[in-house]
């Protein structure tokens, strides 16, 4: 895949973060330039006459989101259609490259009816046991976090005792997740193997192929590694954890549309 190769700096967020602060007819302009996707004759004259509104509510609109006039707002709105190199500094260039990278990594590596089995674990699993050392430990916290919410019965385990103690109460109605980079986590392989032994499902996410993983994992789900990107030293590793516990959460979401509607209500 093409890696993105030049960035061009949008006011779609500047926009999306002042949302909330619009009155209606601004959100009705904020509205037409967020999913506006064409070059056209975006004057103030033609825009009022087009959306309705005043070239006075299109000035208002301007200097809420920081500008001092509806002029000096589209000279840099009309700078997103401009296709070329810009010149920002090599450090974020490589970090954004490194970042597009990542995204397509992923993909590469992406198995959606893994993904589907998987959530199928979780949603019959009596308990779910989620554990990590580590950054891969923070990222499990984050998912207990996140599948909580939906009533999922989730538990993070971060420390190595009781990474190991945990492995005594996994059963035929529990699924044990494990997250290890490298795959060498001996505390985290502990439990995936004692809980394979006492029928437990189990899953590991890592970034390392190894054939021996199957004996005792009903899923291995690979990530990208960082370490074969030019910045992957300055990333977060984290970051790919995180990104298919997105994609995890995206399609758990998906099969039960009255979890979506309990988490929007603030349930």
């Amino acid at each position: 895949m093409k890696r993105m190769e030049y960035y061009v700096k949008s006011l779609i967020p500047i926009i999306e973060s002042n949302y909330e602060n619009f009155t209606t007819v601004e959100k009705n302009i904020a509205d037409y330039f967020i999913n506006n996707r064409s070059k056209e004759d975006l004057s103030a004259r033609t825009i009022a006459q087009k959306l309705f509104v005043s070239e006075a509510s299109l000035s208002r609109f301007a200097k809420k989101c920081g500008y001092r006039g509806y002029r000096e707002f589209i000279y840099q709105y009309e700078k997103t259609f401009v296709e070329k190199q810009e010149a920002i500094p090599v450090q974020i260039r490589g970090v954004l490259n490194t970042y597009q990278e990542l995204l397509n990594k992923t993909y590469s590596l992406l198995n959606e009816g893994q993904i589907v089995r998987i959530c199928r674990y979780m949603k019959e699993a009596k308990k779910v046991c989620v554990c990590g050392r580590g950054s891969s430990g923070l990222a499990a916290r984050e998912m207990e976090v996140r599948f909580m919410r939906t009533g999922l019965d989730i538990d993070s385990l971060l420390d190595s005792d009781l990474i190991r103690l945990g492995a005594i109460f996994q059963n035929p109605q529990n699924l044990v997740i494990g997250i290890s980079l490298s795959g060498e986590r001996e505390e985290v392989l502990y439990l995936l193997q004692t809980a394979h032994s006492r029928k437990a499902k189990t899953v590991l996410i890592t970034e390392k192929d190894n054939g021996k993983f199957n004996e005792f994992c009903d899923e291995v789900v690979l990530i990208p590694s960082l370490k074969f990107l030019n910045y992957g030293n300055v990333i977060s590793p984290q970051f790919p954890i995180l990104m298919l516990l997105d994609i995890l959460y995206s399609y758990y979401l998906e099969q039960d549309r009255n979890i979506v509607s309990h988490i929007h209500d603030g349930g």
